[in-house]
């Protein structure tokens, strides 16, 4: 039996699953933090999947890929790639970038799997850009070339966080007294929604409730907390101008789609927030962008998936 696997690792998740016929099966998911090292977590899959250990297996990080040794940049796993195929017994294990998996994902989905977000028309085999505010903000683009579609892959979450009105300055003072550096992944992750929300706290002298992410976005949702509220509205709003910079950039004519678990759970309210004024908010090249669509990535196993592609196209298997 060929048995093989995907993961998706996050800095706070892992997500893995068996390929058979080409096809996701058995999904699961573990907190990191549950294991020392990756190899404990893919074996401790192994043996809630029911298989003795695979043959080959394709790992999606949150961290540069090109050397043999990974080092995750939000989370303590590092691994020899060497010494992780021969600890796994495996006859080929393929390492790529988080967000290169989620790029490999995007030509596999579905209309159902994606929610626009404003105008726009993708151009056929037009660049495309793709990113997502997590743990950390992770960012890739595909474009086309005679031999299909090929990654680009980069740090663009580490990218000078650029303001736009009073409002991003007050938050962008409040970090950089922190850190001394205000990168983009300090606002559009989860701890730059805690950024947000301290640093409007702090603007308007109300004392923080809230350290949790999750209990700002809970509370904003809910519209039962105004802080909160004006910090979940502004994480989409930098996101929107974040998201323009990078259409710029390359000219993605074929959209930019967002995943990462942040955004989708903000649903109904990032699609009526500000995300895309910003977004078209470029002055003279506004005209530049406003027909790039922009859409929600609304299938939570992209990053499995995307890996999937990846180790299908590398072992010539077939869907």
């Amino acid at each position: 039996m060929n048995n093989m696997f995907v993961a998706d690792v996050g800095g706070t998740n892992i997500r893995l699953a068996l390929v058979e016929n080409g096809r996701l099966q058995k999904i699961n998911k573990y907190f990191c933090n549950q294991f020392e090292t990756i190899t404990e977590a893919i074996n401790q899959f192994a043996a809630d999947a029911g298989v003795d250990g695979f043959q080959q297996g394709c790992i999606a990080i949150a961290c540069p890929v090109n050397h043999d040794l990974v080092t995750m940049t939000n989370h303590t796993w590092a691994f020899s790639k060497v010494a992780l195929k021969n600890e796994l017994a495996l006859d080929n294990l393929f390492v790529i970038n988080d967000f290169s998996a989620v790029a490999y994902s995007l030509p596999t989905l579905a209309q159902e799997q994606l929610i626009q977000v404003g105008p726009g028309s993708p151009i056929e085999k037009g660049n495309i850009a793709v990113f997502g505010p997590g743990t950390g903000l992770g960012v890739e683009h595909l474009t086309w070339t005679s031999n299909g579609w090929k990654t680009l892959d980069g740090e663009g979450g580490h990218v000078d966080f650029a303001p736009t009105n009073e409002q991003d300055i007050i938050v962008w003072r409040y970090i950089n007294d922190k850190l001394g550096r205000v990168a983009a992944e300090e606002l559009l992750s989860g701890r730059g929604i805690l950024n947000i929300y301290f640093a409007l706290a702090e603007s308007k002298g109300v004392t923080p409730e809230f350290n949790d992410p999750a209990d700002i976005t809970k509370h904003a949702l809910a519209n039962s907390n105004e802080i909160c509220v004006q910090a979940v509205l502004q994480f989409c709003r930098v996101m929107g101008s974040f998201a323009g910079n990078i259409a710029l950039n390359l000219c993605t004519t074929g959209g930019i789609f967002i995943g990462g678990g942040i955004a989708s759970r903000l649903g109904d309210f990032f699609v009526k927030s500000d995300f895309r004024h910003k977004f078209e908010d470029k002055g003279n090249f506004a005209g530049y962008v406003k027909n790039i669509p922009t859409y929600l990535i609304n299938e939570p196993d992209h990053g499995l998936l995307g890996a999937l592609a990846y180790l299908l196209q590398q072992t010539k298997e077939k869907h």
